[in-house]
């Protein structure tokens, strides 16, 4: 059980790696709402069918309501708003590498709300993966070579992140991580729903199907906004806010070397310094156990 979080959490990174890369795809021929609002449907559907085959399907206490409810704002809606626009300005590789800043206020915000602290070298992990994404994202003269537009709408979708991650970690220990997936993307479908109808209804009617941007939807619903969410729903249960969110520093890595062999984005020797420093990081934050984490009691309760 020990390593199974860790495998959960490497994989949900290299699907959410995925998703900058087919979302450049599927941008060639659909907008970011209807991007986002088809593939949180299609996921709404897959999910829904595995909670009614297993017979999974648990009812939403009326005090967790307001809880699900900022899961769905902070993420997918604000979350999608910020990542899917700010990407129409930046690479996919920079995408990523800008979201790989979330365990910094990840980090930060766990140790706050809810105490959960790291070792001293939990936390040098941290600050020297943080310099290699930092490394990743200048150039040589020390400049961020990168669209404003897109760099602020990159780190709405980082806020939006972290808030998610703090609401996220009140539901974990009530739900299982698939009744918390399905429910956030169904509320954030319903949210997307206006915007989608007023701005993109009319065009996606008038372009159709295209086979290669339709099937990085697919894509981006079954492994980014299933797949990904639902295995770290289920590993932050075990190894807490703080230490999952980590992992989102191998974002720009896996993403950096699918971009390159799917949609050619230049790699150079500075991104693969950038890399090493980040998984040198990596490793040291998570070089040892965390101190316990306090959980409030009025939300822990039985596993999924």
């Amino acid at each position: 059980m020990k390593a199974r979080p860790y495998v959960a959490l490497v994989f949900s990174m290299i699907f959410w790696s995925f998703s900058f890369v087919w979302f450049k795809i599927a941008n060639k021929d659909y907008d970011p709402i209807a991007i986002i609002f088809i593939r949180l449907c299609i996921s709404i559907v897959f999910l829904s069918v595995y909670l009614w085959v297993t017979g999974r399907f648990i009812r939403v206490k009326k005090e967790d309501r307001k809880y699900f409810f900022l899961l769905a704002l902070f993420e997918p809606f604000l979350y999608f708003l910020g990542e899917s626009f700010g990407l129409t300005y930046v690479s996919s590789t920079v995408g990523s590498v800008i979201i790989s800043t979330i365990p910094v206020f990840a980090v930060i915000f766990a140790w706050v709300l809810y105490r959960e602290r790291l070792k001293l070298i939990n936390y040098l992990g941290v600050v020297l993966s943080f310099i290699g994404v930092l490394i990743f994202i200048t150039t040589s003269t020390g400049s961020i070579d990168m669209n404003p537009r897109g760099l602020a709408l990159m780190f709405l979708a980082v806020v939006s992140a972290v808030g998610y991650n703090m609401v996220l970690h009140r539901l974990t220990h009530q739900y299982n991580p698939v009744t918390i997936v399905n429910m956030q993307n169904i509320i954030g479908a319903i949210l997307f729903l206006p915007l989608f109808l007023i701005i993109d209804l009319k065009k996606v009617l008038a372009t159709g199907i295209v086979a290669e941007s339709f099937g990085s939807i697919v894509l981006l619903a079954i492994f980014a906004s299933c797949g990904a969410f639902v295995l770290f729903a289920w590993s932050v249960r075990y190894v807490g806010i703080a230490r999952g969110n980590i992992f989102s520093n191998l974002i720009p890595v896996f993403t950096a070397i699918f971009a390159y062999f799917v949609i050619g984005d230049r790699l150079t020797a500075r991104n693969g310094i950038g890399m090493a420093v980040v998984i040198a990081g990596l490793f040291l934050s998570q070089a040892r156990k965390s101190t316990k984490v306090v959980v409030d009691t009025d939300f822990a309760g039985r596993s999924a």
